[in-house]
């Protein structure tokens, strides 16, 4: 489907049902589109846009060892040094007290999910994709990560993301932020004593984590382009760098 106007597309790559779950927003934050694809389908999705900004969750590349050699510079334990199969981006937000997913210096060694976006990278850039910020271009990727994302909009860690709890968090945050999605708030008004004692739950009201995930990495390729001073980056430019859709990040989460 080919929309006239600028699209900002979140891919999440870990999804259980499809290689990828995607979400695109339009300049109003108004959905467009929310599917699970194939790298096939998530490749056509894009081509078929007018300009797109991607925000994809998941690694740009693999660890250079900076984080390695910083360690070894601080004169750190041996111990210590061969645990640090981490990119600067990773490393600086696990110091934040963010958890999130070391990348190894082989792109062998990661698992299947960073290699398999690794190759989506690949692909968008031979198809004239360019790195994040290249204004000249009406295609640009970015990489972001969505636990970090949903962080640094809440002020602190969430709430399990497989919960209903953590589900109903990570819709509200979104809502709140201007996000034209289902208000999770309708969820409790669907519930009534009846149907709580047959185990009925109006769950079609929310969305699934992989799509919620999908959604704030969607947010945060809006933002990079009509909020830049709402964004912030961790990493070195080496590695890639994760944007973050909050300008000023914590020390601690």
């Amino acid at each position: 489907m080919l929309f006239t106007d600028s699209a900002f597309v979140g891919i999440d790559p870990t999804s259980g049902r499809k290689s990828f779950t995607y979400a695109a927003l339009d300049k109003d934050l108004r959905l467009i589109a929310l599917a699970d694809g194939e790298m096939e389908d998530v490749i056509a999705f894009l081509a078929g846009q007018k300009s797109v900004t991607a925000a994809i969750n998941a690694p740009a590349g693999v660890n250079r060892g900076l984080v390695r050699e910083k360690m070894k510079k601080e004169m750190l334990t041996p111990h210590q040094v061969r645990g640090a199969e981490l990119r600067m981006a990773e490393f600086q937000l696990r110091e934040r007290g963010i958890t999130v997913t070391g990348t190894a210096a082989n792109a062998a060694l990661c698992p299947a999910w960073i290699q398999v976006g690794f190759e989506l990278y690949r692909k968008l850039e031979k198809a004239g994709f360019k790195k994040y910020p290249e204004k000249d271009s009406p295609y640009q990727i970015l990489e972001t990560h969505p636990h970090a994302c949903y962080c640094v909009m809440a002020g602190q860690v969430p709430l399990a993301k497989p919960s209903l709890e953590g589900r109903l968090q990570r819709q509200l945050i979104l809502h709140e932020r201007g996000l034209y999605v289902k208000d999770p708030m309708d969820f409790f008004e669907e519930i009534t004593r009846y149907k709580l004692i047959k185990g009925i739950w109006p769950m079609e009201l929310l969305y699934l984590p992989e799509q919620l995930d999908a959604l704030a990495a969607a947010y945060t390729a809006w933002l990079a382009v009509h909020k830049t001073e709402r964004i912030s980056t961790v990493g070195d430019e080496m590695e890639g760098l994760i944007v973050l859709p909050e300008k000023e990040l914590k020390e601690k989460y």
